[in-house]
Formats: structure tokens, C-alpha cells, sequence
């Protein structure tokens, strides 16, 4: 009689759909919470942006004036940049988007805590949407120092998280080969990735401190 030798296919080595298979990347711990955190803090800004807003519109059609509590002086006036056209660069006010995107920057962060691992197409798009976070924030900062002449703080506090998590994005891409970059540029960013948010922010500080000075608290 002839034995029949059934093989375990749960245990069997599958070559060629590893091979094909496209490599999927997570994050460590700390750069989960960074992104839980700065989606947090920017939600946080969008939505007292949003409620404040919503006051200011109320007030109008009912004869008042409702100030925002972060409106100090002309300066640091919260109020005056949210009545500015461009806080509706979409033909929306801009929280509404705020309120889309860091919830979605949340999520990732969460997932990444629960140990979810997603391929390079997913990187490339989540720092494609910090990069657009990015350019959108600075182009407000231009206008908020220069046109609006205005400065409002909650809008200060969603520039920070939004720049910082464009960099250690972009810097966890870097560093899984996802963007190219030379070796050096790798190292760099294996220790000092915090230096590229801080530097920025320094940056933005010091026009605002050029722009305004001790006008700021007067």
C-alpha cells in the first residue's frame, strides 16, 4: 500500500508572492504619538477657529460684536484675520479643511500605535498631503505678516503642528528609501530630524519679531 504525503500548506514558503509583494513600513512609537499630537493640536486650532468664526457671523446678523478671547490688541487679533478673505482660500472657510486633514493625520498616528504597517504608495501621498499642509501654511503666514497685518494665535499653533509633522514625514520616507536622498542626508536625519521644525519655526518667529517687535504685546 502507498503512502499519500499531504503537506501542510499553512507552513509552506509562497517565493513568488513575496517577491511581488510590495514592502510596507510602520513607525516607531514616538513618531505615532507625534502625529496623534500635532493632528490633535491642529484639530483643536480648526475647530475653536471654526466656533469662533461661527460667533463673529451670528454677531453680525444680529447687530453685535463678538470678539475672539484670542484677540489682544490690533496686533495679535484673531478676529480681524478670520473676517480676511483669505481665510475662505477655497470659497470655505479654511477650518473646515483643517477639520478634514488633522483628523486624517490622527488616524494615521493611531493605526501606526496599533502596530499597522502601509507600502511606499501611502507614504509618498500622506507626505504629499503635509507637503500641500505646508505650502498652504505659508502662504498664510505671508499673508496674515504682510496683508492681513494681523496675527492670530490658534492659526500660529496649526502652522507648528503642520510643519512639524511635514518634516518627520518626510524624514521617516527618507530614511525607509521611499525619497531618495544620499547617504549623508540620511544620517542626518537618523539623529537631527528635530532641528528641521525647529529651525523653521525659529524662522517664522523671527519675521514675526521683525514685522511687529514689542508691538506684539502692547
Amino acid at each position: 500500500m502507498s503512502k499519500t504525503t499531504v503537506k501542510d500548506v499553512s507552513t509552506e514558503p509562497e517565493p513568488e508572492r513575496a517577491v511581488h509583494s510590495p514592502r510596507t513600513v510602520g513607525g516607531s512609537r514616538a513618531f505615532a504619538l507625534m502625529l496623534v499630537i500635532t493632528g490633535a493640536a491642529g484639530l483643536l486650532a480648526a475647530w475653536v477657529i471654526t466656533l469662533d468664526k461661527q460667533k463673529i457671523m451670528e454677531g453680525k446678523l444680529s447687530g453685535k460684536t463678538f470678539t475672539p478671547s484670542c484677540s489682544l490688541n490690533p496686533i495679535v487679533s484673531c478676529g480681524s484675520v478670520m473676517e480676511s478673505k483669505q481665510a475662505a482660500a477655497f470659497g470655505f472657510p479654511n477650518p473646515w479643511l483643517g477639520l478634514v486633514c488633522y483628523g486624517i493625520v490622527i488616524c494615521v498616528g493611531m493605526s501606526l500605535l496599533a502596530r499597522a504597517t502601509f507600502p511606499r504608495w501611502y507614504w509618498l501621498t500622506f507626505n504629499f498631503g503635509t507637503l500641500f499642509g505646508v505650502c498652504f501654511v505659508t502662504w498664510l503666514q505671508f499673508q496674515s505678516l504682510y496683508r492681513i497685518n494681523a496675527l492670530c494665535l490658534w492659526c500660529s499653533l496649526a502652522w507648528v503642528a503642520t510643519i512639524t509633522m511635514f518634516w518627520y514625514v518626510t524624514s521617516h520616507n527618507v530614511r525607509n528609501d521611499f525619497l531618495p536622498a544620499p547617504r549623508p542626508v540620511k544620517n542626518f536625519l537618523m539623529e537631527f530630524t528635530w532641528v528641521l521644525p525647529v529651525t523653521h519655526c525659529g524662522v517664522i518667529a523671527m519675521l514675526i519679531f521683525t514685522r511687529w517687535g514689542s508691538s506684539l504685546w502692547a
